[in-house]
């Protein structure tokens, strides 16, 4: 049940009421629409993460086959010799986008090349290929992470707009509405008390 509004009874109030009303139902509707925008855009991004996800998944798996592989050729302490001094500077780019009012980012990985700069002679060549596919997959990689923190942007956003949506239509519309009846329905009473005195009146000046 909608809040009463505690309002005074005259036809200012009851004309600002209306406008207010008005621009709550107008409100509403945009609300309403970007939210299904929103959902529908959600819905179609949620999808495409999820392939990209169960890609990506698939292509990690081969990388870290073939360090398994690289583990078994040689002896731990020297393939995490060989992994520490295999170093180098990965660059990401960020921007960011506006997407029915939601600012999602977006990485860009330029292409790079690796430096293998560990002893060769050391280190089994599974090793080789399995940095190799990681850096392969690493655009993918960079682009889910692009892809899912828009996804959950937009979630948030959804949420945010769905409780102002809620508070328009069941708090404010129905009370608003409830305050415009209320004092439409005091200002008839007061005209119809003051109809009945001035008749009163016009009866006692005819008797006379």
């Amino acid at each position: 049940m909608a809040k009463a509004l505690n309002v005074n009874p005259n036809r200012m109030e009851l004309s600002r009421l209306k406008r207010l009303l008005v621009v709550a139902k107008r409100g509403h509707k945009l609300l309403k629409d970007k939210q299904d925008a929103l959902v529908k855009e959600f819905l179609v991004r949620a999808r495409a993460v999820y392939s990209l996800r169960k890609e990506v998944e698939s292509e990690l798996g081969g990388c870290y086959g073939g360090f398994l592989m690289a583990r078994a050729q040689t002896l731990p302490q020297m393939l995490e010799q060989t992994l520490m001094m295999a170093g180098g500077d990965l660059k990401v780019g960020v921007s960011y986008k506006n997407v029915m009012s939601v600012r999602v980012p977006e990485y860009e990985f330029p292409k790079q090349n690796a430096e293998l700069s560990y002893g060769f002679a050391t280190s089994p060549g599974s090793l080789d290929v399995a940095l190799d596919k990681f850096l392969g997959v690493m655009p993918k990689l960079v682009r889910l992470a692009a892809e899912e923190k828009a996804v959950q942007s937009m979630a948030l956003e959804i949420e945010r707009t769905r409780r102002r949506v809620n508070a328009l239509e069941h708090v404010m519309i129905p009370s608003y509405g409830e305050a415009i009846r209320s004092i439409s329905m005091k200002l008839e009473e007061m005209e119809r008390s003051t109809l009945s005195r001035l008749m009163v009146i016009k009866e006692i000046v005819r008797s006379h």
